[in-house]
């Protein structure tokens, strides 16, 4: 998916995506929703790309075996070389003897 997609755009190829999961799967919209304790309006809007609540989105995706899906949405955070540079501490230097 091009990342210049309008939002209704990726919304329906999500559903699209789900769907197809779905059939994969052999399943059909109702077994879905009932094995992911969500309403079977939520599978239809979800696959018709009108949308739903993320824990909607969450519950369908795990159930599809697919929450690894959700890891891109989130990706671990990692300390910038710039706040390294910034929470180093400072240089210490040996005294001098005299």
């Amino acid at each position: 998916m091009p990342d210049q997609l309008p939002t209704n755009d990726r919304e329906a190829e999500l559903g699209r995506q789900l769907r197809s999961l779905r059939l994969r799967q052999d399943l059909d919209q109702r077994t879905l929703a009932e094995r992911a304790g969500v309403a079977l309006n939520v599978v239809k809007h979800l696959e018709a790309g009108k949308g739903s609540t993320v824990s909607s989105l969450i519950r369908v995706l795990s159930t599809l075996g697919r929450a690894d899906w959700l890891n891109s949405l989130s990706p671990t955070v990692s300390i910038s070389p710039m706040q390294m540079l910034r929470s180093k501490p400072a240089r210490r230097r040996a005294s001098r003897k005299h």
